[in-house]
């Protein structure tokens, strides 16, 4: 059976939404000759890959919308160095109403003992088809005490259904394949697994026979997938008529044909949906519904979160979690964040100067992966800047030669280039700039620029092992060697802060004394 979508009339919120695209299926639809009347009307609001970011979960209260409200996962992020964030991240999703929430692999950073905690804190369910854990009873007592091990199982349901405006509506949900391979303490969950692709769209189909034998005809998938699996879920399942996806950042806008309206195996429509990454951005997707529980109509808008206010009340409410912050100074200008890790980030390249200029180095480098927010003009508190970096990495100074921060970078550029979503990411820099070939994924050029701002050419081909420079980074970087070569072994530094980059960067602001024009751009250059 093949849907023709059409224009749906709803009163559009006055909200700085984006993306107000309706798009019709232009297959050809045995309901073109016989036209069946809309029966049911629904909007849906949702977020996606929040990462415990405080400040913008204030600014979604403000704008959410929806008769029901959905997480595609990864609310949360950090260990149990981050029990003030997981505190807050229940807080947000209980105030914006999260019926339901997929689990992310973020959600995995804490270990089982605290995400039971965190769930238990939040009035709405996890859900998950595709996860699967050892019991607590199978496993040796002193392993599980070491490790924080819990009844998680206990914690989590596959699917769920509630009722809006007299309809049922049937929720489930799926995480990632790749769901232990970037968590921070991977040890955790040793006894858990995740089915293959294959395998979760067989439990997820299964999951969705069972809603419909119980007279479900409007089911919604909470995905932390990843968009190209969730593409793979809507054409090989029959029943889901709307993903609601996470787990590769994107920011899917409109409904587009091909793109994120796709057709199950019986030709219905399925529509997909993602909303960027950090709370930057969420959604809210209209939707009709035929008698029979096939979509008629949609209309899917994206609202930038930086247009909307926190409330006085909601940001008292998180204060009681997380503290009240310090007051730093002031942001005259600064621009919007870039879209995606391959774009240079003036905010993280003012970061970098902030670690370089607070740790008498050289060279200031930090990851564009790890950047989860960006400078907001107008008054800056501390919260904003944690919001910014808020992985705890103490921050570490060690002499580097020339040759190893030139095979680091060559390697990052490469894999950056060369892999999905572009990650690890281009690296923000202080005290260096450097060129990179797209086409070929590789390091063209890289130059040394002093306090004075002169530029001195590192040969990149033949990199000096005898040329030292004081390197500020952060332990990640430095010497974890997760996503980068290590620039210098912990025992081998010469100093580790018992801090991370949010207090040098609190630090140089103050110490600035003035007000902060974000414009650092140029050190990044691109050819072909």
């Amino acid at each position: 059976m093949n849907i023709k979508l059409s224009t749906i009339s709803f009163n559009i919120p006055k909200v700085p939404f984006r993306g107000e695209q309706i798009t019709e299926n232009k297959k050809q639809s045995k309901l073109e000759k016989t036209p069946e009347k809309d029966t049911f009307e629904i909007s849906v609001g949702y977020v996606n890959d929040t990462h415990g970011q405080a400040n913008n979960m204030m600014r979604i209260l403000s704008g959410l919308k929806g008769d029901i409200r959905l997480s595609a996962g990864d609310n949360d992020i950090g260990d149990e160095k981050n029990q003030t964030i997981h505190k807050a991240t229940a807080k947000f999703l209980n105030l914006a109403k999260i019926e339901a929430s997929a689990l992310g692999n973020h959600e995995m950073d804490a270990n089982q003992a605290d995400l039971v905690n965190s769930i238990d804190n939040f009035k709405g369910d996890y859900l998950v088809v595709n996860f699967h854990k050892q019991t607590v009873e199978e496993q040796d007592p002193q392993t599980v005490q070491e490790l924080g091990r819990a009844h998680l199982e206990k914690s989590l349901k596959p699917s769920k259904i509630i009722e809006v405006k007299g309809e049922k509506i049937g929720l489930l949900g799926a995480s990632p394949e790749d769901m232990f391979d970037r968590i921070t303490h991977p040890t955790y969950h040793t006894d858990c697994k995740v089915d293959s692709l294959d395998d979760s769209i067989d439990a997820i189909q299964k999951e969705v026979d069972n809603l419909k034998s119980q007279g479900v005809n409007k089911i919604i998938l909470l995905s932390h997938l990843g968009h190209g699996r969730d593409r793979k879920v809507a054409e090989n399942t029959n029943g889901i008529d709307v993903i609601i996806g996470g787990h590769t950042h994107e920011l899917v806008k409109d409904i587009k044909e091909g793109e994120n309206l796709l057709y199950s195996k019986s030709g219905e429509p399925v529509i997909i949906t993602e909303a960027g990454r950090d709370g930057s951005y969420f959604g809210e997707l209209k939707l009709a519904f035929d008698k029979n529980g096939v979509i008629t109509k949609a209309q899917n808008n994206i609202g930038e979160t930086r247009f909307f206010h926190k409330n006085m009340i909601h940001k008292y409410l998180f204060e009681q979690a997380l503290g009240k912050p310090e007051d730093v100074g002031f942001i005259e200008q600064a621009p919007p964040p870039p879209t995606n890790l391959i774009q240079e980030n003036p905010h993280a390249n003012f970061v970098c100067d902030a670690m370089k200029e607070e740790m008498g180095a050289d060279i200031g480098l930090w990851n564009n992966g790890g950047i989860r927010n960006f400078f907001h003009e107008g008054s800056i508190d501390s919260r904003d800047i944690k919001d910014i970096a808020p992985f705890l990495d103490r921050m570490s100074l060690a002499e580097v030669s020339e040759k190893t921060i030139v095979d680091m970078f060559k390697k990052a550029i490469h894999t950056t280039y060369t892999s999905h979503g572009f990650k690890p990411g281009l690296i923000a820099v202080s005290g260096l700039n450097y060129t990179v070939s797209p086409s070929k994924a590789s390091l063209v050029a890289m130059n040394y620029v002093d306090r004075n701002g002169n530029e001195t050419p590192i040969d990149i081909n033949n990199p000096r092992e005898d040329k030292f420079y004081k390197v500020a980074t952060d332990e990640f970087m430095m010497s974890a060697g997760a996503d980068y070569d290590v620039l210098a072994p912990a025992d081998e530094c010469i100093e580790i802060l018992p801090y991370d980059k949010d207090v040098l960067t609190c630090n140089y602001i103050k110490h600035l004394n003035k007000p902060i024009v974000i414009n650092q751009t140029g050190r990044i250059k691109y050819v072909d």
